[in-house]
């Protein structure tokens, strides 16, 4: 908002887009827009129309996903609406932007919540020696009251793992603690350590342990067929491994190059399976693109950790 008051005159249409919480279109933007003499809804317009975006995914695009729109003012939301009307087939009115930023919210912690409970069955079905796939697959024949959700290393991504605490943070403002998020955020905080625990354990039952030891990490973005490292538990898998004393390599399509990030900093570079002659003695599947190479990864390996369920039931492959 400061680097763009230079550039604000009458009659614009100021949209957020952003993921926030409840209130911040009323509570930060529109005192800027009062304090530079528009008046809101008459010569200045406002309106919030949160992005929704799934990367990866082929059978939806800007314009074929619904938005969400609102207005500070009915003025205000009439031509925000007319705005996203050329952009996108369907937009979606609501009463107010405190609604449309609670209603994307709600999206996000919607994810959040339900991955969260997923992961936590995983280690549930785990100790029962359950196959956590086989039930979510006999559970989604179900045709109602039922939306299969599927465990993990952990999440990622720029959105699900941080999205969810704006609203912790303003509903502790009015009092409320949010406890279903925050334990969700618990939850799937901890899967990578529970990767790394069945991976010891797995070693041990072999008579080693990490130091030492050649581990390849399949798959360092946050989720299938992207690029995208951002928050990815695959980051904090290898710092883990690292940790440990394990001579950690990572192969991934899409990612040459790790790159700095908010927390991490590693000099690796994706290796090159095709031309590899190592033998790993662990792999870890974290992200299951579709082009990756499932045999070579078992080639190459003497042992398989499976944290998406790929792979079916063999005696070098265990799911965590």
């Amino acid at each position: 908002m400061e680097s763009i008051k230079l550039y604000m005159k009458e009659n614009q249409l100021l949209v957020l887009e952003s993921t926030t919480y409840p209130g911040t279109t009323e509570e930060e933007i529109i005192p800027l827009i009062k304090n530079n003499n528009f008046k809101v809804g008459k010569n200045y317009f406002v309106g919030y129309s949160p992005e929704r975006e799934d990367p990866g995914n082929k059978n939806y695009s800007t314009k074929t996903i619904p938005k969400v729109v609102s207005g500070f003012t009915s003025n205000c939301l009439e031509i925000t609406k007319t705005l996203y009307d050329q952009i996108v087939d369907q937009t979606v009115p609501v009463s107010s932007p405190r609604v449309a930023e609670m209603t994307k919210i709600l999206e996000n912690i919607h994810r959040a919540v339900n991955i969260g409970l997923v992961n936590e069955l995983k280690m549930v079905a785990d100790k029962m020696d359950i196959d956590i796939y086989e039930v979510i697959n006999a559970a989604s024949t179900k045709p109602f009251g039922f939306t299969p959700y599927y465990p993990g290393p952990g999440l990622g991504g720029h959105c699900i793992p941080i999205d969810p605490f704006y609203l912790t943070w303003k509903a502790k403002q009015v009092g409320i603690d949010t406890r279903f998020i925050e334990l969700a955020g618990e939850v799937n905080t901890k899967m990578p350590e529970w990767v790394i625990d069945k991976l010891k354990k797995a070693l041990e039952k072999r008579g080693k342990i990490l130091k030492g030891l050649k581990i390849l990490i399949a798959g360092v973005a946050y989720k299938k067929n992207v690029d995208d490292i951002r928050e990815s538990p695959a980051l904090r898998i290898i710092d883990l491994l690292q940790r440990a004393g394990a001579i950690v390599s990572y192969h991934d399509p899409f990612v040459p190059v790790l790159k700095k990030t908010r927390q991490y900093n590693f000099s690796l570079t994706s290796v090159d399976l095709n031309n590899s002659l190592i033998n790993y003695d662990a792999t870890l599947l974290i992200t299951d693109h579709d082009d990756l190479d499932y045999k070579i990864l078992i080639d190459r390996s003497e042992l398989l950790i499976d944290t998406r369920g790929h792979y079916k039931n063999a005696s070098m492959i265990i799911k965590a």
